[in-house]
């Protein structure tokens, strides 16, 4: 990803980076160490660039929890820092390429366009959209099947959701190169976007060769309450589709569905789809089986209607604040809160670190806490009920020291 290794920037020219570039909207430094972390707005997106220090030389590079998909936007901000700040450069890998077709945005989603009380899919139920129906890609990786559907089904609107950086930059690529009208892209966790969807929406779910994670297994796609909410937003004959190579995936998510009270299941081995990816044909030829699972579903969902609100009310800054922030993690019931790190925003303001939610489907946010108000920086988390409750914690230690733990 975009960086530039540059020569030691010295004090002063630290301190008046918010007065030399007018991208910089703030400077958090951290309460402990070295790094330092800049807050950005360029051409409408925000989002955090990180100064890594060392003995001899530094190195401004993007913020993993914060970045834009768009890459272009973190080379171009890297660019202008250096030459409005006049930075030595030692090595840098930030030259904007010219001869690569653009990202088809057009077709990329943000996760606030689900959230919005204007949501499309309202016109879809409406019918001011022309899509017959809606199928959801998990995990898409190369695209080959994600595009060849959207290729021969031109009637279906394909969300696409995947969660590394430059598979989805090279499926927006295609997109615009083949002139796709029906493909979304979502840079998102799918198990925190499903929550987001209305009930009955969605005719297909394929998850295709997810990770197995057999070492980690609170990290795999298929889970529960993801079973869950894939019949919810499944319409009445709509159909849950998993392709793995891996044996145990497969009985995992075997004792998954039937713990289910009702279950229509259907069981292929070894089947052949119209496009197969690189890396199902090298399994192939090593004569490894590939298991197909089908869940269909049966039952129209009741919607959810979830009143959630993520702001901030009476959560400004105040002296000692830093102070009061527990950094162990506070485990309850249903959620867990982990403040991982503090930085103070100039004489009254903090940027907190957080990692919170779900036990295997965890938010990472920045809190922006300046002098009368406070935000999740730089988008809100997932409207899940989970996410909410870890919120409405959160503001109770944000508010006051005796909200905190007896250790």
């Amino acid at each position: 990803m975009p960086h530039i290794k540059i020569k030691k920037i010295d004090t002063v020219t630290l301190e008046k980076i918010c007065e030399v570039c007018d991208v910089v909207k703030f400077v958090a430094k951290p309460l402990s160490g070295d790094d330092m972390l800049y807050g950005v707005k360029h051409k409408g997106e925000e989002f955090l660039v990180q100064l890594k220090r060392a003995v001899d030389s530094d190195m401004l590079k993007y913020d993993k929890v914060s970045r834009p998909l768009k890459v272009d936007l973190i080379k171009e901000v890297l660019a202008k820092l250096s030459g409005e700040m006049d930075l030595e450069i030692l090595t840098s890998n930030i030259s904007l390429s010219t001869t690569k077709p653009p990202l088809s945005s057009k077709y990329f989603k943000k996760i606030e366009d689900f959230a919005s009380k204007e949501l499309v899919f309202d016109k879809i139920s409406s019918g001011k959209l022309s899509f017959d129906e809606v199928s959801i890609e998990v995990g898409f990786g190369s695209g080959r099947h994600l595009l060849y559907q959207a290729t021969k089904n031109p009637n279906i609107l394909y969300i696409g959701l995947e969660i590394h950086t430059p598979s989805t930059q090279q499926v927006l690529k295609q997109i615009g190169l083949q002139g796709l009208t029906n493909i979304w892209i979502v840079n998102y966790d799918a198990r925190l976007f499903l929550e987001m969807l209305p009930s009955n929406l969605c005719s297909q779910i394929f998850v295709h060769f997810p990770v197995p994670w057999d070492k980690k297994p609170q990290r795999r796609v298929i889970s529960p309450s993801f079973v869950d909410e894939s019949l919810r937003v499944l319409a009445p004959d709509g159909r849950l589709e998993l392709r793995t190579d891996s044996h145990n995936y497969f009985w995992y998510s075997m004792e998954t569905i039937f713990a289910l009270p009702n279950a229509d299941v259907s069981i292929v081995k070894n089947s052949r789809l119209a496009i197969t990816s690189k890396y199902e044909e090298r399994w192939r030829k090593q004569d490894k089986d590939i298991y197909e699972v089908h869940l269909t579903s049966h039952i129209v969902s009741e919607q959810v209607d979830r009143e959630i609100d993520f702001s901030f009310a009476e959560c400004g800054y105040r002296d000692g604040l830093q102070d009061d922030i527990p950094y162990s993690a506070i485990v309850e019931e249903e959620f867990f809160i982990h403040f991982e790190r503090v930085y103070s925003v100039g004489d009254d303001g903090l940027l907190i670190k957080c990692a919170f939610g779900s036990f295997d489907r965890p938010e990472h946010k920045y809190i922006l806490i300046e002098c009368e108000t406070t935000r999740y920086y730089p988008s809100i988390p997932v409207e899940t009920v989970v996410n909410y409750k870890a919120h409405k914690k959160i503001m109770e230690y944000l508010k006051c020291q005796q909200c905190q733990p007896i250790l």
